[in-house]
């Protein structure tokens, strides 16, 4: 590793006071003490030369690896930003960092922002020191009074404390008695206590530790968005995170820079640290901005609820068909949020009118990310028309085609294989089905019918979802009635229904001829059965788990069938 001086917070250094940061770089210090005097005054008083605050990042060697201007926060290291060290193990890396007070005020100590850093970053250890600037006049007198006052440390803990703290801040030392502190004990016994816990963690090998956090703005309850956080804990779930804690917060609007509070994401950085979390899943949608500086200040991939429902649909897409449409939908999302570097990356041209900044590389991507998207739109278009053919040909032959719709997870794979006795891909997962099935069933009167298991719905479904899997949703728009699976079972089911009442209503075919069929019947009260029943158009009773009610809901569909098939004819003609 390279010892780096990093000058970026700070302008209109002279010379002398650069090599003077410099020289501290080939400082190193005995690998058992948290900071020796010497270096303690020396640093001290090149900090109150330059009048700015410096930091200096030391390893568990003793040698002086990073020289920085500013505050532990301004600290620009490959080795502390966005590298997981896991939650049993610290960074291998201290901080000591300065700052003046005048004698007689109150000295400051460890700020929010301070123990933030020493959380994002998994530091070893934060020391402060803090320079009397009024000693430092008597000093110039030709006293020996020294400029380091009083020096402080900070640590995290393995466990919150009584005062629900993850972090432990020592009394004040001087410069001799710091040198005392055993630094090598402190740590060996804090990364014991962190490896002794960590296994506690309910986390399957390989998989990402997530935390949930959602906003309360205005017109929203606290249950509904808990409601909505213990569905985006199954969506987390389903694409294969672990799920470590949650929180929320309650504000009239979003923050235009970090959708938080600034105090809320400090607690969510500390609550990243305690779980060991690698990941952040935010229930409304971020733009670029605010995903990226919630990124910056947290250390951890941050997404939002959108691109995760794209990573579960680019995990269950299967078909070529399923892939285009997952592949139109993220470069969608990805487009508006690509950032560049600027005229850095320019491409410069040749000969007359091609001189100048040129064409940045953040233009250059876009262009092919349209083009892409261009060339998928046309795909997609491509797979509506092989659809319609089929449709077409279904028609010819007399076929009334019905597709099964609903909320995700509600069934209707399952209602599928037992009807028509497919081998459907059936999982207790949101999203299990992306790619639509037709499958052929026999009606109790002998004639044939076509069902369609179609991709299910969620609540505020993204717009530019329904929009790339048009060619999906189509079958839905087209099929000549609907059977609306509900979970009967599921505590929300009145808001699932409302949901899925939304999205019809978006691709026009909320008025089609439906039937609602109350599944998991098993698992529901009978009187939930009957009130639900009486609360819904159409309504079919049935357990596809344990095969009851579908003789009445073939019976069902062939009533309904029989009462749509003359308008289907005069279609036809």
């Amino acid at each position: 590793m390279h010892a780096k001086l990093d000058l970026a917070k700070a302008k209109g250094l002279k010379k002398s006071e650069i090599q003077k940061l410099n020289r501290l770089l080939q400082q190193r210090i005995p690998d058992h003490v948290i900071l020796t005097a010497e270096l303690a005054e020396t640093i001290a008083e090149i900090s109150y030369a330059i009048g700015i605050p410096i930091s200096v990042v030391i390893n568990r060697r003793g040698q002086v690896v990073n020289v920085t201007a500013g505050q532990p926060k301004d600290v620009n290291m490959p080795e502390l930003k966005g590298v997981r060290v896991g939650p049993g193990r610290l960074s291998g890396h201290r901080v000591i960092y300065t700052h003046m007070h005048k004698n007689g005020h109150a000295k400051t100590g460890f700020n929010k922002e301070d123990l933030q850093c020493l959380a994002r970053n998994r530091l070893d250890m934060l020391v402060l020191i803090e320079i009397d600037t009024e000693l430092s006049f008597s000093k110039s007198k030709g006293e020996q009074a020294r400029l380091a006052d009083v020096i402080y440390h900070a640590h995290l803990l393995p466990t919150r404390d009584n005062e629900g703290k993850i972090w432990k801040v020592s009394n004040g030392f001087t410069t001799r008695k710091i040198q005392e502190e055993n630094f090598q004990k402190i740590i060996s016994s804090l990364e014991g206590e962190f490896v002794r816990i960590a296994p506690r963690l309910p986390v399957a090998q390989g998989e990402e530790r997530a935390i949930l956090v959602a906003l309360i703005t205005e017109g929203l309850d606290a249950w509904q968005i808990e409601d909505d956080l213990d569905e985006l804990a199954q969506l987390a779930r389903t694409a294969g995170a672990t799920v470590c804690g949650r929180l929320t917060q309650a504000r009239l609007q979003p923050d235009a820079r970090l959708f938080f509070g600034s105090g809320k994401v400090q607690e969510l950085a500390l609550q990243v640290e305690e779980f060991g979390a690698n990941l952040v899943i935010v229930y409304q949608e971020l733009n670029a901005n605010q995903q990226r500086n919630l990124e910056d200040a947290l250390g951890v991939k941050v997404i939002d609820r959108t691109e995760l429902i794209l990573d579960i649909f680019a995990q269950r897409a299967n078909t070529k068909e399923g892939k285009l449409q997952v592949e139109l939908a993220q470069l969608k999302y990805l487009y508006p949020r690509l950032t560049g570097k600027g005229l850095t990356l320019s491409r410069l041209g040749a000969g007359i009118a091609t001189r100048g900044p040129g064409e940045t590389k953040l233009e250059i991507d876009r262009r092919r990310l349209r083009d892409r998207i261009n060339m998928l739109e046309r795909e997609t278009s491509r797979i509506r028309n092989y659809r319609d053919t089929q449709r077409r040909s279904r028609i010819f032959e007399h076929m009334p085609v019905v597709a099964l719709t609903g909320y995700t997870n509600s069934g209707k794979s399952t209602l599928l294989s037992v009807l028509t006795k497919a081998n459907a891909v059936v999982e207790d997962k949101l999203f299990s089905t992306l790619d639509p099935a037709t499958r052929r069933t026999m009606l109790p009167d002998h004639s044939p019918v076509l069902i369609t298991d179609t991709v299910g719905f969620i609540k505020k479904l993204p717009l530019s979802l329904i929009a790339a899997f048009g060619a999906t949703l189509e079958e839905v728009v087209v099929a000549d009635c609907l059977i609306h699976v509900i979970d009967a079972s599921h505590p929300s089911v009145m808001e699932h229904i409302s949901s899925v009442h939304d999205v019809l209503s978006e691709l026009h075919a909320v008025d089609k001829p439906m039937i609602t069929v109350l599944n998991k019947a098993d698992k529901t009260r009978p009187e939930d059965l009957v009130w639900l029943a009486s609360q819904l158009p159409n309504p079919v009773i049935v357990s596809a788990k344990e095969r009851t009610g579908l003789k009445r809901l073939l019976e069902r569909i062939q009533a309904l069938v029989q009462e749509v098939c003359p308008e289907r004819q005069r279609y036809t003609a």
